[in-house]
């Protein structure tokens, strides 16, 4: 067997951000090298059985569960290696998106666009910008408008095959509900080259989220370096509770994985952030710890 990826790269990633404080400058959302593995040592004792490897989703979820534990806050994972499609999720309830989702609205505006042949617009450009770079909401408020609103948005899920994404109402696109399932999905039709949007369209998004402002610098990045990614966080009135997500592409242990960490419950912004990135680094720490299974060795 030829191990690619972090297991084989070691754990050389990069490490903590350890003493970073992140800041909180956007209002609220309220609209809603693979070497070949060595052989085994042959001093174990005939009929000894090597272990298991263990479960790759099991190691998540043991990972996962004392930061939900410590911090009070709901979480769920999503983790890809897509190297080599080793995958792993924890948590299969549906969340509330808040700044997430315009990841979601600049992908359905541009699939709006390519099945009229056409580029952006450069009004639709510069506000698509805004709305990723800066998280600005008057940004996803027009272009919210300009795919069509909730229905747009469910049109265009059914050509990304995002299957548990619940758009917003109304105006209301910070409340679309979604799985970290789903965002994985997502961020495969951001990043693979077997995607319903094409190059260019890709390669704008993957631009915009390369170039967050640097305030909104926390998430997922903490898991590694080199980082593409879109955050989304929402005090909730009813329960005075916060929502804080995080998604995006890392580098991170030689490899590149497309992380998902999606939570409510947090009681403020910074607990939620702090719990989220725990998350992030723990995952990514959890793909490359856990061997792959061993394929069988056809003569």
């Amino acid at each position: 067997m030829l191990l690619t990826g972090c297991f084989a790269a070691g754990q050389n990633g990069a490490g903590d951000r350890g003493g970073r404080s992140p800041v909180e400058s956007q209002a609220p959302v309220t609209s809603g090298k693979g070497e070949p593995a060595k052989a085994p040592s042959s001093s174990r004792s005939p009929g000894t059985r090597t272990p298991a490897p263990m479960d790759v989703k099991r190691a998540l979820a043991r990972s996962i569960e004392p930061i939900r534990t410590r911090s009070g806050t709901q979480i769920s994972v999503a983790v890809l290696e897509p190297r080599n499609g080793r995958r792993a999720v924890y948590g299969s309830q549906a969340h509330v998106t808040a700044s997430l989702v315009k990841v979601n609205i600049l992908a359905a505006l541009l699939l709006r666009a390519q099945r009229e042949r056409r580029p952006l617009t450069p009004w639709e450009e510069s506000t698509a910008a805004s709305m990723i770079r800066s998280s600005d909401n008057a940004s996803a408020n027009a272009l919210w408008d300009r795919i069509g609103g909730g229905q747009g948005l469910t049109d265009a899920n059914r050509t990304l095959r995002l299957t548990s994404t619940q758009a917003g109402s109304g105006p209301h696109w910070g409340l679309t509900r979604t799985t970290a399932a789903d965002q994985l999905a997502l961020l495969s039709a951001v990043f693979d080259d077997h995607s319903p949007l094409n190059r260019a369209s890709r390669d704008l998004i993957q631009t915009l989220m390369g170039h967050i402002d640097a305030d909104q610098d926390w998430g997922v990045s903490a898991a590694g370096s080199r980082w593409q990614l879109k955050n989304g966080w929402l005090p909730r009135p009813d329960s005075q509770r916060w929502a804080i997500n995080s998604m995006g592409r890392v580098k991170a242990h030689g490899s590149t994985f497309y992380l998902v960490i999606l939570s409510q419950g947090s009681s403020s912004m910074s607990h939620g952030i702090s719990a989220v990135e725990q998350a992030a680094q723990s995952a990514v720490r959890v793909l490359c710890s856990t061997p792959p299974p061993v394929s069988p060795i056809i003569r």
